[in-house]
């Protein structure tokens, strides 16, 4: 890792609730670095708003955690609650499908599992809880993909290349980005061996209070499972669960700005 960055972080380190302000000379003291060098990597922090600062006097100032770190706290904070929320309807749909049941989330521009629910089928899938994944795969991730802004989506489509877990063709970019507007309008995802041979998985967007997508509730299972009547009850019990989720986490009004694919 860059050098300077770890340096960088290393200062923040010496902030706590007993010593919430500190000056340049004080942090200088605390890191035995070079103050010039300590000015450098405290200007950088203060530039990006991890750190803000505040003038003592004409000679000194103080710096203190900026506001940039209060909204990546409430990132982890409320990625916390919808694990926390969200698992009891998990484990409740779990025992009505008894199929695998995933929460997703976006992670430093790929989608990551942060809960899972297994079913007593001899069915193993390629997830755990912690792992990460293209956001292009998979109908929880491309849930998430659909939901973007449409610049970030550009830019995690070209980044990723598209490639398969295989290695076999890449996915036309194109046939991708009709079905992220498919996804976007329907409200629903739908994915076929993708991540797993011989599976299928079916996912729904879960809001946070404003109406923002935050994670997606994905049920997989074999393919074999995912067809005729059944795939319409799992289909609805699954839309049914995320809504409540949402509720949960506040949401009010309408929950899915879907059509009326399960009619």
């Amino acid at each position: 890792m860059n050098q300077s960055v770890l340096k960088a972080l290393k200062l923040l380190d010496y902030f706590s609730a007993e010593t919430p302000a500190l000056t340049l000379k004080e942090i200088t003291n605390k890191s035995g670095m070079p103050k010039p060098t300590v000015y450098r990597l405290l200007t950088a922090l203060e530039h990006h708003h991890f750190l803000s600062k505040t003038k003592e006097n004409e000679h000194d100032s103080k710096y203190q955690l900026g506001l940039k770190l209060l909204e990546l706290g409430q990132i982890v904070t409320d990625q916390l609650e919808v694990r926390a929320i969200a698992l009891p309807y998990m484990e409740e749909l779990g025992r009505e499908i008894n199929e695998v049941i995933h929460l997703v989330i976006v992670d430093h521009d790929e989608a990551t599992y942060i809960e899972k629910v297994d079913s007593s089928r001899a069915l193993r899938l390629n997830t755990r809880v912690g792992k990460s994944s293209p956001l292009h795969l998979g109908s929880g991730p491309k849930m998430l993909l659909a939901n973007m802004p449409y610049e970030r989506q550009q830019y995690i489509i070209e980044k990723s290349g598209l490639q398969r877990p295989d290695s076999s063709r890449p996915i036309d970019e194109d046939e991708l980005q009709q079905e992220l507007k498919t996804i976007y309008e329907t409200g629903y995802a739908y994915s076929i061996g993708e991540q797993d041979a011989d599976t299928t998985g079916i996912s729904y967007p879960i809001y946070d209070y404003s109406g923002k997508v935050i994670a997606a509730l994905a049920v997989s299972g074999l393919s074999s499972h995912f067809e005729g009547e059944n795939l319409h009850v799992l289909k609805a019990k699954t839309r049914q669960t995320a809504e409540a989720i949402s509720r949960k986490l506040g949401l009010r009004g309408p929950a899915l700005q879907q059509g009326d694919e399960d009619k």
